[in-house]
């Protein structure tokens, strides 16, 4: 039986959100998830295409694309599941629908690791797009290494960080949704107009069967990473305004359908035409690889750090007027922990050292693996996965508990089972990063260990949370 004891905490939630209007409207919800979606990972896809190849490769974007638009479904339909209530938040679905501890165990965890990836990989992003800017700009200046760079990318986030609040977030996602927009269709444009590059290879490089798996895991993690918007879903829809006779699953639906060809429009030709530019030469961010027209290739690069900045800090924002963009923000976690378990007193003292203290971790990690590629595969197997592809269907059979051998009893199960094997995502990752860069033995050595209890409790967590579903 599915647990109600969440239910009056969740409805008094709800009640408090009606304070502030819902009065968005199905375009809202459209340039929101484009805000969501497409993001630096989509610079990405031209290296994932490599290590697939053609036809592997576009198989995988277009499969993805179709299950996580059924998964974004499913969490629109579970918003307001229960009458007189709406679930606004991720963690609060999940509370309904595992009871008020599990449910928080199973999804804030996930949730952490998506935000936490996000802002690392946006600071190796920032960075490298940063350092490609003034190369482009000063091409006879003294090179920095690129460390310095995702330094310099990482004191601006210092600073932002102790900024309260943003004011608009609308104004910010618009402006978020065009920059995404713009250099992803300036890289597919630059692609397709310098056209194939001299001796270009679309064979697979020769390597050892075990580094080719790994290779292609990797690359499925990285697709994962590009269609990550479900995170935010339940709290786009929040700002739509609900009645019985039209709820907000109708708006919203349309709003997230035209997102998703917007997103199609940018992640396909990308993929496409970086990949039959390059081949199998293609760097992990295919921007890197552009040179001209070189104030159009300095502008897109601009954007992405343009946007990769004010992305980094939508993610760490808490007060976002009508939109929490994630459900559980690290800044307010940290801070929310400081004053309620070590009863810090709040104030600018307890902001300025909580956020910089991520903010300096998030740096650390950037600056020690600069791996654009690594990191997008890393992160897209461990939070991007579970979020988009597994915990909409698990919620969806525990709270809808569809009729067994039905479309969606079928459909659901069988994408749960793909989880288990999309779990090597991250562990393909792990061995391109460590075995391919010669990271020193000791260190090497020590992560293996860290990352292969992790990969095992993650594997024990979704067999756990399966093994909920066959008891209820």
């Amino acid at each position: 039986m599915v647990s109600t004891s969440v239910l009056p905490q969740v409805a008094a939630d709800d009640a408090s959100k009606e304070a502030s209007p819902r009065r968005a409207k199905w375009w809202y919800a459209t340039f929101h998830n484009v805000t969501a979606m497409v993001g630096a990972g989509v610079l990405s896809l031209p290296y994932a295409m490599a290590h697939l190849g053609w036809g592997p490769g576009t198989l995988a974007l277009v499969v993805s694309w179709c299950i996580t638009l059924y998964t974004l479904w499913l969490m629109i339909q579970l918003h307001e599941c229960v009458p007189g209530t709406r679930f606004d938040r991720y963690s609060d679905l999940g509370r309904y629908a595992f009871g008020p501890r599990l449910g928080l165990w199973i999804v804030v965890p996930q949730q952490l690791i998506v935000q936490v990836g996000c802002d690392t990989v946006y600071m190796v992003t920032g960075g490298k797009c940063l350092e490609k800017f003034m190369e482009i700009l000063y091409p006879e200046s003294t090179k920095l290494h690129q460390s310095y760079w995702i330094c310099i990318f990482g004191s601006i986030q210092f600073f932002l960080s102790q900024l309260p609040n943003l004011n608009s977030i609308a104004a910010v996602s618009l402006a978020a949704a065009v920059m995404s927009l713009s250099y992803s269709t300036i890289t597919w444009v630059a692609c397709f107009a310098r056209g194939p590059a001299s001796n270009v290879s679309y064979a697979y490089k020769m390597t050892t069967a075990s580094d080719s798996m790994f290779r292609v895991f990797s690359a499925l993690g990285q697709v994962a990473f590009a269609y990550a918007g479900h995170g935010v879903i339940l709290e786009i829809q929040a700002t739509i305004p609900s009645t019985p006779t039209k709820p907000s699953r109708m708006p919203m639906w349309k709003g997230t359908v035209v997102a998703y060809f917007i997103t199609a429009l940018c992640y396909f030709p990308v993929a496409v035409a970086g990949y039959w530019t390059f081949g199998q030469e293609v760097d992990d961010n295919v921007l890197m690889a552009l040179k001209r027209p070189r104030w159009l290739i300095a502008a897109a690069n601009l954007m992405v750090v343009i946007h990769v900045i004010g992305s980094y800090q939508r993610t760490g924002d808490t007060n976002l007027d009508e939109l929490q963009v994630y459900a559980m923000p690290v800044f307010d976690s940290i801070e929310s922990i400081l004053i309620t378990r070590l009863k810090l007193p709040p104030g600018i003292a307890l902001r300025l050292i909580a956020r910089s203290a991520y903010v300096a971790f998030t740096l650390f990690v950037g600056v020690t693996f600069p791996f654009f590629a690594d990191l997008l595969g890393f992160f897209g197997g461990f939070g991007f996965t579970p979020t988009s592809y597994f915990l909409p269907c698990v919620i969806w059979l525990a709270i809808k508990k569809p009729k067994r051998f039905s479309l969606h009893w079928v459909a659901n199960w069988a994408r749960n089972y793909y989880f288990i094997l999309w779990l090597h995502h991250c562990w393909g990752a792990y061995d391109v990063c460590f075995d391919s860069r010669g990271l020193e033995e000791h260190f090497r050595r020590f992560f293996h260990l860290q990352l292969l209890l992790l990969k095992e409790n993650m594997f024990c967590l979704s067999w756990g949370t399966v093994s909920i579903l066959h008891v209820r």
